[in-house]
């Protein structure tokens, strides 16, 4: 074992697979002082790396866990450390199969290559399996096994060779210190580390690690069962460690793939069985455990999935059945939302995260990590993976429990992508909770936020705009909907609606130097007139989109930043991150003190002149601006903005009064015909209408602001993060440009289908439409336009095919709709000169 020094640039606790891509990675990009630290003997140290089924299926719903899952096959086999063999995910059921097209349409937006194929296929392709009981697979060619301890090994040597790594195993992490805020030394049972920047990849045990700095990471080890059965006499003489395929049995949430002579059984189909990570026992002193993480079988989990697989697999598993080799519940990390946790921690500067990594994805990972600790981005969008995404209440071990009994069977379950979690609700409600609940409100969550998508006692409304509401016939289309929604909408632009926007996280920055703080983030001058409100993007330093929100000047040195409840986190942590260290700016998280609702549509200035002797006329009160007002006898701070493309205001008020504004709005207008609109208009309808963006659909750190088509008339003179690249964006030609679709009707015969994001747009002959930076044409965002009567779609497009009147195709599962372009850049499909909501 190589000396602990006392000294680094950086310390990675964990030698995974992570953790040894993170190192690795780091000395490619120029870091020469790094040491790795794991309590275990190398090359396995007793983690999940050492027991995980090691294949790598390359297609995911999730672009981000596409593209990192991708670059590790490629970082894998130029390390020699794979082998490819294909891998196929079979259905039984036609629910299944819908789901395998809809892979397919992944596949194709994500530029995977992967085949719909028959029963017949796969019997041909896995010769053992009874492809009687399928209706069809989904092929990917580039699915492999890979070798991770090779794998890790290869990585470690790699940084080594390049003078930048020390290696301590078995060396056990007993303390971190932190000094003003920021990690400064590691402690081990080997001597201290002076540090400031701490990597935690240790698997399952990264929460105990965090803990000692009372950091969250907020995962549970749950366990996966294996087996291993052989040696199978067929599988022998094929001599080949893999001889067809990987297959994934996916109505019975299995998997089995040849290993030499064996075969390997998973299992996803077995109760949750969480763990907490204080009882994973130290390496060393587990008796009846092969490792720490591999946990005694139990048997009566794996009946029916043996039986399952006995089905599949009628020739290698019975007459006789092979002995058993090994049979293990194996740990891996299961978190609230099922996604990795990527990034520095909100709570300890110097800190960061990579854990919940498979490793399918784990080198992606690790360069992406390198390059954010690095250069402050990466060429992966990290949003979905971001660790500074959960609220605090939501990084609870009672919450991620909860959140990880719930995700477990979805691991290799269909998930509808509006789907909601249902668990360990309602966490964060409203002022106006009681009184949205008392209207029938169907609540989707966002940050823990309960929100109304729609208000079931609207159903009243359907009797009066029904025949403008197509009907969604498939089931499919129907789920997590309701056509309340459009009712909700139409009613809202002819009378008036109220929006429950209580999610909004609120924050309040003040002091001397809140302004220059705040102009070296934004895009947008900031050094506006006291009560003009700015909406601005903030970018990352390569000059993409890095959050989306509006700022407020209450004062000279008084400013309200606002933004949507779903980033709310991440931003705090990158408002936190830029903080000056001279103390000129107090940065109050003041969300849970100001509440927020919206109301809006053409009789939204009779309603609120109904409560308040404040002048809200045109000329008193601009659009874009912000202005105090007392609401009978509530103070509060009236914005005349929208997202919804109408004529109103957001009005901000002490939480604690806000059921009183509430019933002052609701009683005193109910000659004006006010109608309750929930999230579904506020976020889908009215906001496609509009052509508004949405940070994480429209707006992600792989498009900037020009391709957005956000770029200010003119570059303000101060500095900001992301500026060079800003100026080099506006000099040069878009590779790409946003633009709103409009769905063709359907042809005679065929029923109306919905698509809802993420779906692949083609060429009028079914091509890919790739721009000149090599990326794909993906739909980002998908919903109804009820006031124009179409289905709209937006999308980024080749800048010579962002023309008006451009013929496209959508795929969504298994059809190709034809769609049109109906706008391009920011020109709304509604309103397109914004009088409704400026007069």
């Amino acid at each position: 074992m190589a000396q602990q020094p006392d000294r680094a640039d950086i310390v990675v606790i964990g030698a995974g697979v992570v953790g040894n891509s993170a190192v690795s990675h780091l000395a490619e990009l120029g870091w020469r002082s790094i040491v790795q630290i794991d309590k275990g003997p190398l090359p396995d140290p007793g983690g999940s790396t050492g027991h995980a089924s090691n294949f790598v299926f390359p297609v995911d719903h999730s672009k981000e866990i596409t593209d990192l899952t991708v670059d590790s096959l490629r970082q894998y086999s130029a390390l020699d450390a794979l082998l490819t063999c294909g891998g196929i995910e079979v259905a039984r059921s036609p629910e299944r199969m819908q789901e395998l097209t809809r892979r397919m349409s992944s596949a194709r937006a994500w530029g995977v290559e992967a085949h719909l194929i028959s029963p017949a296929e796969i019997q041909e392709l896995v010769p053992y399996c009874d492809a009687s009981l399928l209706i069809g697979g989904f092929h990917t060619p580039t699915g492999a096994i890979v070798d991770p301890i090779r794998a890790g090994e290869l990585m470690r040597e790699r940084a080594e060779r390049l003078g930048a790594l020390t290696t301590c195993p078995e060396t056990e992490v007993l303390d971190i210190e932190v000094e003003g805020g920021r990690v400064s030394r590691v402690v081990t049972d080997h001597g201290t580390i002076e540090a400031e920047i701490v990597v935690v990849a240790c698997g399952v045990w990264s929460p105990r690690v965090a803990a000692l700095v009372d950091a969250a990471i907020p995962l549970t080890p749950a366990v996966h069962q294996m087996i291993d059965v052989g040696p199978i006499p067929q599988l022998e003489q094929s001599g080949e460690w893999i001889s067809f395929p990987l297959l994934r049995d996916m109505d019975c949430l299995m998997y089995e793939r040849q290993r030499g002579s064996d075969l390997e059984i998973g299992s996803y189909a077995h109760r949750p069985l969480l763990h907490r990570p204080e009882e994973i026992p130290p390496v060393g002193d587990h008796p009846g455990q092969a490792t720490p993480t591999s946990f005694p079988f139990t048997e009566d989990d794996f009946t029916l999935q043996m039986q399952q697989a006995e089905q599949m697999f009628p020739e290698l598993l019975t007459n006789p059945t092979p002995p058993r080799r090994t049979a293990l519940n194996g740990l891996l990390s299961m978190t609230p939302d099922g996604g990795a946790l990527v990034g520095e921690t909100p709570e300890v500067a110097g800190l960061w995260s990579a854990a919940a990594v498979w490793i399918k994805e784990a080198a992606g990972v690790g360069r992406m990590l390198a390059e954010l600790i690095t250069d402050g981005t990466s060429e992966i969008d990290p949003h979905g993976s971001d660790i500074a995404r959960f609220h605090p209440a939501q990084r609870s071990a009672s919450r991620v429990r909860a959140r990880a009994a719930e995700g477990f069977p979805k691991v290799y379950g269909i998930s509808h992508p509006r789907e909601q979690w249902l668990s360990d609700r309602p966490l964060r409600t409203s002022p106006f909770h009681p009184r949205t609940e008392a209207l029938g409100a169907q609540y989707f969550e966002a940050a823990g936020w309960e929100r109304p998508q729609w208000y079931e006692s609207n159903t009243g409304l359907l009797e009066e705009y029904g025949d403008r509401i197509p009907e969604r016939s498939a089931e499919w289309d129907r789920r997590w909907w309701s056509p309340i929604i459009e009712a909700e909408h139409l009613a809202m632009r002819e009378r008036v609606a109220l929006v429950d926007l209580g999610a909004f996280a609120i924050f309040d920055v003040r002091g001397p130097g809140a302004l220059r703080y705040l102009e070296q983030l934004a895009v947008a001058r900031i050094d506006v007139g006291v009560g003009r409100v700015v909406y601005t993007p903030l970018l990352t330093p390569a000059g993409t989109f890095r959050s989306d929100l509006t700022i407020v000047r209450r004062g000279p040195d008084d400013f309200r930043v606002i933004t949507g409840g779903a980033e709310g986190a991440r931003d705090l942590f990158w408002l936190r991150a830029h903080l000056p260290a001279d103390g000129s700016v107090q940065l109050v998280d003041s969300t849970s003190a100001v509440s927020t609702l919206g109301v809006w549509g053409p009789r939204a200035r009779d309603l609120v002149s109904r409560i308040t002797e404040h002048d809200l006329s045109d000329a008193a009160f601009g659009f874009g601006s912000a202005q105090d007002a007392l609401l009978g006898s509530v103070p509060a701070s009236l914005l005349r903005i929208s997202y919804v493309g109408e004529l109103g205001w957001e009005i901000h008020m002490p939480a604690e009064c806000g059921p009183r504004v509430w019933d002052m709005l609701w009683g005193s207008g109910q000659d004006l015909g006010p109608v309750t609109a929930g999230i579904g208009v506020y976020g889908t309808t009215g906001r496609l209408e509009k052509g508004y963006r949405l940070m994480g659909a429209e707006l992600t750190a792989e498009y900037d602001p020009v391709e957005a088509d956000l770029a200010l008339p003119k570059v303000k003179k101060h500095g900001f993060v992301g500026k060079q690249a800003y100026l080099a964006a506006r000099r040069a030609e878009p590779a790409a440009l946003l633009c709103t679709l409009a769905l063709d009707p359907p042809a005679e015969g065929r029923a109306a289908r919905f698509p809802t994001g993420g779906e692949p747009v083609l060429s009028p002959e079914g091509a890919a439409l790739i721009d000149a930076k090599g990326r794909r044409s993906v739909v980002t965002s998908a919903g109804p336009a009820p006031s124009v009567g179409l289905y709209l779609l937006m999308a980024y497009l080749p800048r010579d095919l962002a023309v008006l009147g451009t013929d496209v195709l959508v795929e969504y599962l298994g059809q190709r709709l034809p769609a049109t372009v109906l706008a391009t850049g920011r020109t709304p499909a509604f309103d397109p000169q914004n009088t409704r909501m400026k007069s």
